[in-house]
């Protein structure tokens, strides 16, 4: 056997082999039942969103000490044509059994109401139910919600009846994430299944990877769950969510290479051991490099302000870094033990002759070398101008109506409830202040353009005073997650912390809006370049040249501009979207740096291999040749998965996936197979300066096709 096997012979021995599935086996064992319990250490509350220092998360904080944390649901009537006195009834009958209420969190006595439109031939009605937020927290809160709904009916007769406000909608929001795990779970599974069909066209090879991914999301999903329970790591929908995409789309990718690569040298070994071995030894730096990069990238989100970004960082990152491990041990050994016959119908033969020289991605690789300037040159005008849609780029947060593919309940009430009463409604501001201060405080609150000046007042269960500090609340008149409402958050703190010794804070669910969107602007200008850099080292490391990886990052840049530009006209003239949230083009870059960057990684470094035996640019033609399936079939199966994204009802996951999963084939299609090949070829032997490599590689040509086929036996 080869003496280049390195760590090969250790997984895929022929004692080894059988030690590592094992070992794999003892792991699933253990962790299994830990996997399952991820949903359950999930927090979803305000506070493990929320950046920990800012305005509003202190007041939430505080506010604890008056009263436990609440959420207001909001149950609103309407009658166009005017309530009618049975109507009238049905309320005040319905406002007494939600008093009387005792379930989920609802404690009946702090309930507010029936307030109406106008005194004299009322229109609508609202009855405001507090929910308080027990051990269980957020998990709660849409039982408590159907607990008001089976209360209150659901109208009928011309008399309409909804659940809105914070409660109604976050009742919404948890439904739409109830299922997040296993609807992702089966919709990436499906992918990568039909994907792995139409690549490997073998019904028996699919599940060696799709085993192997699954293993490594059980264990990584345990992982997770044992340090949210004892290390106080925050995980929330969104990140155990992205978890399952991340870890399908990177593992299957890595699976892919490797499979690529022991296909070739099963051609050319007898043992199959070996053959594997030389697979690793040869693809495996690129496959840790290309997980390294990406778990580095994750890991960067550290720095971020906000809770729910940093809190994704090390989640996506653990996920990633076991699925590297699980494929490059429990795969390769899988792999091993099954034999060649694993990629039956076509099942690769020692001796059979090696076609990458005369496939598709060849030929294409040879055309591209006739005018390699001409071709990058036009094909950076071309992503150039498709991210001239960054106009249209409208990243400034979207409110509750907007956030839903949908129109959930809330939602209508919302807006019914926004034609009879102030906009603002349910979710007021919530001032605490120093008790000496308070009521200039109060008076300068009210006094504010925006705030209902008579809706000043302690709210239901709040103490006067505690510790020499006095908490009240004001309704605004617009919308609570508008822009509108936001500026008059804005002013209200403007006025209140110019009290002296007021200590004044302002908090509320408009404030932590605002706050969320300032965090995250925070978020973009820190993080952005420390991801590049990230990459950049990493590149510089692999590739020990600084020229090339210059390019590559040039590239990815290039390809994310592009990959928002397009994404934004979809969204406005495709799916009819009114904007973006704040981070989407954080999470859109990093995930297409980190996981963009792996195509190029598994392309440079054939090239790199090939270049050190015949020169750099014929290298680039075999180099692409080599890689240009797998990474084509990687590419279609990672935006696939985030693609899946796309079945949840919601708006932000929804142009995350999108756009991810449209840069990823811009990645794979055209960044990765005509721009950066053409660069290379242009360039020259001079990409890998300031190595060594390049000394001494020259110009050697490249072969043409008519040269290729008169020099064939």
């Amino acid at each position: 056997m080869s003496d280049k096997r390195g760590i090969g012979h250790l997984v895929c021995g022929r004692r080894a082999k059988w030690v590592v599935l094992v070992l794999w086996l003892v792991a699933l064992f253990l962790t299994a039942p830990f996997a399952q319990k991820l949903t359950d250490a999930q927090d979803n509350d305000a506070a493990s969103w929320l950046p920990g220092s800012a305005e509003s998360t202190q007041v939430l904080e505080i506010s604890k000490d008056f009263r436990p944390e609440q959420i207001p649901a909001v149950v609103v009537y309407a009658r166009e044509d005017g309530l009618t006195a049975q109507d009238r009834a049905q309320i005040a009958e319905d406002a007494r059994q939600l008093e009387e209420l005792r379930a989920h969190g609802i404690r009946g006595a702090e309930t507010q109401g029936p307030v109406y439109d106008r005194e004299t031939d009322p229109r609508a009605a609202q009855i405001f139910v507090p929910i308080t937020m027990d051990e269980k927290g957020w998990e709660e809160i849409a039982p408590a919600v159907d607990s008001i709904r089976d209360d209150v009916g659901e109208g009928g007769d011309g008399l309409a009846v909804h659940i809105t406000g914070p409660g109604g909608t976050s009742a919404d929001f948890s439904e739409a994430f109830e299922g997040i795990d296993s609807t992702l779970l089966l919709s990436a599974m499906g992918v990568v299944i039909v994907m792995l069909l139409i690549t490997y066209r073998s019904p028996s090879l699919l599940l060696v990877p799709l085993l192997s991914v699954i293993a490594a999301l059980f264990t990584a999903q345990a992982l997770i769950y044992l340090l949210a329970e004892h290390a106080g790591l925050t995980v929330n929908g969104q990140s155990a969510g992205i978890l399952t995409v991340l870890v399908f789309g990177a593992g299957t990718d890595y699976a892919l290479l490797l499979v690529a690569r022991y296909r070739e040298e099963l051609h050319r070994h007898e043992d199959r051991h070996e053959a594997m071995a030389l697979a690793l030894h040869r693809a495996g730096p690129a496959v840790i490099a290309s997980g390294a990069t990406v778990v580095l990238s994750m890991l960067v989100l550290l720095a971020a302000e906000m809770n729910s970004t940093r809190g994704l960082g090390p989640v996506a990152a653990i996920g990633v870094a076991v699925a590297l491990l699980a494929m490059l041990t429990l795969f390769p050994a899988l792999l091993v033990i099954f034999g060649r016959w694993i990629f039956w119908p076509v099942v690769p033969h020692h001796g059979d002759p090696d076609r990458i020289e005369t496939g598709l991605w060849a030929r294409m690789g040879r055309r591209i070398a006739r005018r390699p300037r001409m071709v990058w040159a036009a094909t950076a005008l071309i992503l150039a101008v498709c991210s001239l849609g960054l106009i249209q780029l409208r990243a400034e947060g979207i409110s509750n109506a907007d956030a839903f593919t949908g129109k959930p309940d809330s939602i209508v009430g919302q807006e019914v409830s926004a034609r009879y009463f102030p906009a603002g409604a349910g979710d007021p501001l919530v001032v605490i202040s120093n008790e000496a201060q308070a009521r200039q405080v109060g008076e300068a609150v009210a006094a504010t353009r925006g705030v209902v000046p008579t809706s000043l007042g302690l709210p239901p269960g709040t103490k006067p005073s505690n510790e020499g500090k006095v908490l009240f609340e004001a309704t605004m008149t617009d919308p609570a997650d508008s822009e509108a409402a936001k500026q008059t958050v804005e002013r209200v703190r403007d006025a209140v912390h110019a009290i002296p010794d007021a200590d004044a804070q302002v908090g509320g669910g408009t404030a932590s809006l605002l706050d969320m969107d300032k965090a995250t602007t925070h978020d973009n200008i820190l993080i952005i370049p420390l991801v590049l850099v990230v990459v950049m080292l990493i590149l510089c490391a692999l590739l020990r040249a600084l020229i090339a990886p210059l390019l590559l990052i040039g590239t990815v840049i290039l390809s994310f501009a592009a990959a928002l530009g397009i994404s934004a006209l979809a969204f406005r003239y495709l799916f009819d979207y009114a904007g973006e949230t704040t981070d989407f083009p954080l999470f859109v870059f990093v995930f297409l740096v980190a996981l963009g960057i792996d195509y190029n990684i598994f392309l440079t470094t054939r090239i790199r291999e090939e270049a050190a035996r015949q020169g750099t640019r014929p290298g680039v033609v075999t180099g692409l040749a080599a890689t240009g399936a797998v990474i084509t079939s990687a590419g279609l199966v990672l935006a696939g998965t985030f693609a899946a994204l796309g079945t949840l009802p919601m708006v932000g996951f929804a142009e995350i996936g999108f756009a991810v999963a449209l840069g990823v084939l811009l990645d794979t299609f055209i960044v990765r197979s005509v721009l950066v090949t053409s660069l290379f070829l242009d360039v020259g032997a001079k990409v890998w300066w300031p190595s060594k490599l390049a000394e001494e590689d020259g110009d050697a040509p490249v072969v043409t096709e008519a040269e290729r086929v008169s020099q064939t036996p």
